[in-house]
Formats: structure tokens, C-alpha cells, sequence
């Protein structure tokens, strides 16, 4: 199977002013990281971390980074394929459930 799974994170070092007590964007990213390892072969699964406060210069992520500044949504905002499947406090549920979808394969 030649698919990959992107999975982006966007955040800033400033945690989210909704999200007191929750871990830092850079935290969450390394976690996901870690947890999303335990259960799938993550040969197919690449990650990507995006810091609004400076997004590379690339219109899409841009374009996401001023919406989160614009308080559209809470950071860590999380997508699987550039579908938002979690902001602020990222539930590994919904992400797995995400993965499922896109074909990651689990661990044996």
C-alpha cells in the first residue's frame, strides 16, 4: 500500500487561553507522536508541526494559522490529511477513528 497519512498540528509556545492546565502545542505534538506509534505502523504516517505565530510561506497553512490567531479555533488544532479532527485538547479516539478511515494500519 502506497498511502500516506499527514498528520499536521498547529500551535504557538503561548498555551491556548481556553486550554489552561492542558499541555503546551510542542507537548502535544510529541505525544501524538508517541501514542499514535503504540498502536499503528507509522512507516505511512508523517507529521507535521506548524507554529502560528510563524507559518511557513505557504498560502493554505497561512491561511489556517491567522484563523487560529483569530480565535476561529482553539490550538493545538490537529488534522489527518488536512481534515480538522481536534483542537485544544486533542481526544486519541477521534483520531484513531480518523486514521481507521485512512487506512493506517495497527500494530499486531
Amino acid at each position: 500500500m502506497d498511502k500516506n497519512i499527514l498528520i499536521t498540528v498547529y500551535g504557538a509556545e503561548q498555551i491556548c487561553a481556553s486550554c489552561v492546565g492542558a499541555p503546551g502545542s510542542k507537548d502535544t505534538y510529541e505525544w501524538l507522536q508517541a501514542a499514535i506509534g503504540r498502536k499503528y505502523i507509522d512507516d505511512e504516517i508523517s507529521y507535521n508541526y506548524i507554529d502560528i505565530e510563524q507559518p511557513p510561506d505557504d498560502e493554505k497553512h497561512r491561511q489556517l494559522s491567522e484563523r487560529i490567531l483569530d480565535d476561529e479555533f482553539f490550538y493545538p488544532l490537529v488534522l489527518v490529511n488536512e481534515k480538522i479532527v481536534a483542537e485544544g485538547i486533542p481526544k486519541l479516539k477521534t483520531i484513531y477513528k480518523e486514521l481507521d478511515k485512512n487506512g493506517a494500519v495497527l500494530q499486531k
